[in-house]
């Protein structure tokens, strides 16, 4: 019922003359059937000529049409005929289309507006009783009506006052949307700022290198040419990853005005905030940030965590001589998010295994496990700056980034960055 309401809703909207016209033509055939002869058993006037009845049938039906968009108009149309059929004594029951009128002008008009009309509609009713009081007399003839009428518009002021809340919520939603989307772009601007803030620091470093390289060689050039040769090669390699390093910072300031997700990053868990000691992009304002951490620094990281109270296992397979710094770096911030996330999430008595292998040509696999309180406060799907950077950074070397609990309890995020791209 509620789809089908629903959809007579949307029908009536993109086509409002149809239901206009069925309304009044409703109403039209109900009194051209009463003026066969049934408005004979109420009335006061049996001898009322047929032109009088055909032009008041007409004249309190027809202008339904407009009962909608017009309200107002149509009741003032109507209430001299409403005098002339109360007047004369005719009494047809087309009259009671005064009450849809009623109602319209409380769903459509202000409060005021409907006590005047209610004060209007009110005239032809105590003339009718006033003319001919013998039936029923006067009080008898007016209350019933009154209320009757008062009935029908505090009818139609409730169903306003419902559309009206209805709509409020659906505007709502929609803010909140628009909030919701907001702050998602703020969260990824923010945090592509940040990578491009670290990873300028190590095309920096990379510069310097280079340029301390160049100044060796040149001086070596004249006695010791083999030393200038192994200086222009460590050059090579070194500038190599500075370009690499360079497109990559490009890539994470160029906007997508489609507003999709760069191809590599899957959905994550939720990244709530973080403690500031290990915090993934919540530096205060103005503060200098440390040099960036490398996978060097990951011992000192999980001390960190154990000192906090998280008991961590890790497995160290391969060698990390040919990882460039930015994927350390991107490496340690997952690590580094995943514990934090264990430690606020995972519960008193939890346990955690980080396992790092490396491959050939910058490959490398890390995989966080927990034994926490499964998808406890950790929903997919949540929305947060621990997300977003790991998405970001995932992306950034074409990774792939997945994260959920595990099928008993715990949670596990596994991260995996594909072989370097030669330049």
């Amino acid at each position: 019922m509620h789809r089908l309401s629903h959809r007579v809703r949307a029908f009536d909207r993109r086509h409002p003359l149809v239901w206009d016209v069925l309304v009044a033509g409703f109403f039209l055939a109900a009194a051209v059937n009463d003026m066969q002869g049934g408005w004979r058993n109420i009335t006061e006037n049996p001898d009322a000529p047929t032109w009088l009845l055909t032009t008041l049938t007409l004249g309190f039906t027809v202008p339904l049409l407009w009962r909608r968009t017009h309200p107002v108009t149509v009741l003032l149309a109507m209430l001299p005929l409403a005098a002339v059929n109360a007047w004369t004594g005719t009494d047809l029951q087309a009259s009671l289309t005064l009450l849809v009128v009623t109602f319209n002008i409380a769903l459509h008009t202000g409060l005021r507006a409907l006590l005047w009309s209610y004060a209007l509609t009110l005239g032809p009713i105590v003339v009718d009783a006033l003319r001919y009081p013998e039936e029923q007399g006067a009080d008898q003839s007016i209350v019933p009506q009154a209320t009757r009428l008062a009935m029908v518009a505090i009818v139609g002021v409730s169903y306003r006052t419902r559309q009206e809340y209805l709509a409020s919520l659906v505007e709502r939603a929609r803010q909140l949307e628009v909030e919701r989307d907001q702050q998602a772009r703020l969260a990824t601007a923010a945090e592509r700022t940040r990578i491009a803030r670290e990873m300028h620091d190590i095309i920096g470093h990379n510069l310097s290198v280079i340029t301390s390289l160049a100044d060796g060689g040149s001086y070596a050039a004249a006695k010791n040419p083999e030393r200038a040769a192994q200086a222009l090669t460590a050059i090579g390699t070194t500038s190599r990853q500075a370009l690499g390093e360079l497109r990559r910072l490009l890539d994470v300031l160029r906007t997508d005005p489609s507003g999709t997700e760069r191809p590599g990053a899957e959905p994550l868990g939720p990244a709530p905030g973080l403690s500031p000691r290990l915090s993934v992009g919540h530096e205060p304002p103005g503060v200098e940030m440390a040099p960036q951490p490398s996978l060097t620094d990951l011992d000192h990281l999980i001390d960190g965590v154990r000192s906090a109270g998280l008991p961590v296992r890790t497995t160290i397979q391969g060698r990390t001589t040919a990882l460039p710094p930015g994927r350390q770096l991107t490496v340690y911030r997952v690590i580094q998010e995943a514990l934090t996330n264990t430690l606020k999430h995972g519960g008193p008595d939890a346990t955690s295994t980080v396992t790092v292998s490396y491959g050939d040509g910058g490959a490398v696999t890390a995989t966080v496990t927990d034994t926490g309180r499964g998808g406890t406060g950790r929903t997919p799907g949540a929305g947060g700056r621990g997300l977003t950077g790991m998405r970001e950074r995932t992306a950034l070397y074409g990774g792939t980034l997945e994260s959920g609990p595990l099928p008993e309890h715990g949670w596990r995020v596994h991260l995996h960055l594909p072989e370097e791209t030669p330049q």
